[in-house]
């Protein structure tokens, strides 16, 4: 009588063998669990966004309008806008079919965006005009123009939808405007160049980074005074290859992660002490962040060396690196 491979009792050593195999798959499973989604990358140069899973192995492809940039999810990630800057236009792209459906005409050369809190509105950037723009988004029609200094670029509305803060590269202000009065009730005085936001503890701070003297300003949101001013150093790097621009929070708001461009490092700062803590080497001028939401792995663009660093926040290193199309601007993940 015949007996089958799988009732036939195996040797000893082979019997190690395969157990071994079946605990290595039991302890892969949860490292595989803590990454999980879609990630999505601007590429300027290619006009495409490259999209990856969450560990980096690339998936497909999504033709865009000319020179795609920043990106945002609406509300349900059924849908990523996209700011394309020499065809001025704002890319609506179908996340569920990976193709682009429409488009938004824009004022000259947009830079950053961000959307009103019901989804209706975008407020643009527009560096060529010196204005932050809003567009209806249903009818794709503009609704209004408020005049900033010389090229503004970051753009945020506030939780409520009633105010906007917006950089202005030249100026080295941040405007504060009333969306309803459609004016700027207050130039609040930052450091050189100043690029992108982000709020922190709660909604109190704002966060700006500012490119040319290697600092982040602290502004306290309710009087719109500068509380602190975050300098960064790196070992063996000029104070004027130190360019901070991108940056994100972790899932728990306790730190920050700061992109310092030409410096190839990203820094982790605590947000309470705002003392700037562990660095990270990447790629050649990173600019662009995203963290996962499980606050495991932070997504870095590096514009010039055209990849993505993955970094794991635990031990702070870098995990792997993945080409990412010509001149990688902006990473978005969803879960």
């Amino acid at each position: 009588m015949l007996r089958s491979a799988c009732s036939a009792p195996a040797p000893q050593g082979l019997r190690q063998i395969v157990w071994a195999a079946v605990l290595g798959c039991a302890l892969a499973t949860p490292l595989a669990a803590l990454a999980q989604g879609k990630v999505y990358v601007s590429s300027e140069k290619d006009n495409k966004i490259y999209v990856f899973d969450a560990k980096g192995e690339r998936l497909s492809a999504i033709d865009t309008c000319e020179r795609p940039r920043h990106m945002m999810f609406n509300a349900n990630r059924s849908q990523i806008y996209v700011c394309c800057g020499d065809s001025n236009q704002l890319g609506l792209v179908d996340t569920a079919t990976g193709k682009m459906t429409g488009t938004v005409p824009l004022g000259d050369s947009p830079e950053i965006f961000d959307l009103s809190p019901d989804g209706k509105t975008v407020y643009v950037s527009i560096e060529d005009e010196n204005v932050m723009a809003a567009y209806d988004l249903a009818t794709k029609k503009p609704l209004f123009e408020v005049k900033t200094g010389g090229e503004p670029e970051g753009v945020l509305v506030t939780a409520d939808g009633k105010f906007a803060y917006v950089t202005s590269e030249v100026a080295n202000v941040v405007h504060y405007i009333d969306l309803g009065q459609k004016k700027v009730l207050k130039n609040i005085k930052v450091g050189k160049r100043p690029r992108r936001f982000v709020l922190a503890e709660g909604g109190a701070e704002l966060w700006v980074t500012n490119e040319l003297d290697a600092t982040v300003s602290v502004v306290n949101t309710k009087d719109h005074s500068v509380k602190a001013t975050i300098k960064f150093a790196v070992q063996g790097m000029r104070e004027a290859d130190i360019t901070p621009v991108g940056m994100t929070p972790s899932t728990d708001g306790k730190t920050m992660w700061v992109g310092l461009g030409k410096a190839n490092h990203v820094v982790e700062v605590d947000v309470a002490t705002k003392k700037a803590g562990r660095q990270v080497l990447v790629g050649k001028r990173a600019w662009g962040l995203t963290m996962h939401p499980d606050g495991k792995t932070l997504y870095v663009t590096n514009g010039l060396s055209d990849d993505m660093t993955l970094i794991d926040t635990a031990s702070a290193k870098a995990i792997k690196t993945v080409a990412v199309g010509r001149v990688p601007h902006s990473v978005l993940v969803q879960p």
